[in-house]
């Protein structure tokens, strides 16, 4: 096989190891997640203690809590797109 015809992958250098890159970090890696993760359990705390009293309506319900947690997960979403749009996180390929 001559070598001009490389094959996807191969190492041309002759180093061993390749310099990569992925997109971005591992989501269970960023600050991000934890923070989401955290708002989400706050919510619904939040909306399990606020409850009926005695001359009281129940002012956060269930399904005012899941909006709010529907809205924190679009809102993550959008914020790792954006990470994954422009960032790269490098390794190298014998790691």
């Amino acid at each position: 096989m001559p070598e001009s015809r490389r094959t996807a992958g191969a190492d041309v250098s002759g180093h061993g190891t390749r310099r990569l890159s992925t997109e971005t970090k591992s989501a269970l890696k960023t600050t991000e997640f934890f923070v989401y993760i955290a708002c989400v359990i706050a919510v619904l705390i939040a909306s399990m203690v606020v409850g009926t009293d005695d001359s009281h309506l129940d002012y956060f319900r269930a399904d005012k809590a899941w909006l709010y947690i529907v809205l924190l997960t679009f809102g993550y979403m959008i914020s790792r797109g954006l990470a994954k749009s422009g960032s790269r996180d490098r390794y190298d390929d014998g790691s």
